[in-house]
């Protein structure tokens, strides 16, 4: 997980990844490999996005079902 830094501006963070990753996910749940294919262009590495999921799962922003289905938990 990068966090920003000197070496790693905010753009450059996996932080700035979270608000895209829950953008995607507000119209319902999607699955994994779709949720990666729509944020693709955004990242530097496949692993940005694991990091960035392993954050949001974290924090119970995100919950993945058996199927491989990602939804938002967040409540308003």
């Amino acid at each position: 997980m990068q966090l920003p830094n000197k070496l790693y501006s905010y753009e450059e963070s996996t932080l700035a990844l979270l608000p895209r990753v829950l953008n995607e996910l507000k119209n319902g749940s999607v699955s994994a490999g779709e949720l990666y294919l729509s944020l693709k262009h955004s990242l530097k590495d496949p692993t940005d996005f694991l990091s960035a999921m392993d954050c949001l799962y974290a924090l119970r922003a995100i919950d993945m079902s058996d199927d491989g289905e990602v939804s938002i938990c967040l409540k308003k």
